[in-house]
């Protein structure tokens, strides 16, 4: 896999510089961010001409810094709801757009203590698109990929979790609710929602206040 820009490389330089492999920028523009973290960490980088580079980063915005690491490393769900303390876990049903998905993972690892669960089928992977969103965030978040959804909150029930879901209407009010923990939040698509099969597991069903025009949040917020 290849990371694009600064903000991904130096945070990956600083969290896991095992798993990079090469650095290449761009000769011309000025990166002491990253030079500095790459010596810090110990890796090597080499500098290339703009054509040269443009090659490698087939055009897409890098900021001059193109990284190759290891393939994304899914944690296990099994492991994750077994941890102390427990994480909460955001069950992500049928969130296809690689852009959401890097949103998401910015901000749960602004937040802390969470953890993602995608299902390995109708659903957003972690690719190099999520990471050049993502912005580093996929060092300090775990990634568990499952089958399905619910035989993940199956799981997760039988560790003490309950499991929450959210929807744009007909929930508790989210500042009103009692939240209860461990907790799992299953988070669906705007429009289509938590499929039906799935809802049949929540325990807890939330709503987000809206008190402008009757619009969806974007799975991302």
């Amino acid at each position: 896999m290849f990371l694009y820009g600064k903000r991904p490389v130096v945070e990956r330089l600083k969290a896991a510089p095992q798993t990079i492999r090469s650095i290449t920028l761009q000769k011309g523009l000025d990166l002491p961010e990253v030079v500095q973290a790459a010596k810090k960490a110990g890796k090597t980088f080499s500098s290339v001409s703009k054509p040269d580079f443009e090659k490698i980063s087939r055009n897409l915005h890098t900021q001059g810094v193109v990284a190759e690491v290891d393939d994304f490393r899914y944690a296990a769900l099994e492991d994750l709801v077994q941890q102390k303390p427990q994480p909460i876990l955001f069950m992500l049903d049928r969130v296809t757009d690689p852009q959401n998905l890097g949103n998401i993972l910015r901000t749960v690892a602004c937040l802390g203590s969470i953890a993602l669960v995608v299902p390995k089928h109708d659903a957003a992977g972690v690719s190099e698109t999520v990471l050049r969103v993502a912005s580093g965030a996929e060092n300090y978040v775990s990634v568990a990929l499952v089958t399905n959804l619910v035989q993940a909150a199956e799981l997760a029930k039988k560790f003490g979790y309950w499991i929450a879901g959210s929807d744009a209407v007909g929930g508790t009010l989210i500042h009103k609710v009692s939240w209860p923990f461990p907790l799992a939040v299953v988070i669906g698509p705007e429009g289509a929602g938590i499929r039906p099969g799935l809802k049949t597991h929540l325990e807890l069903t939330v709503t987000p206040p809206t008190p402008g025009p009757p619009l969806s949040f974007t799975v991302a917020t």
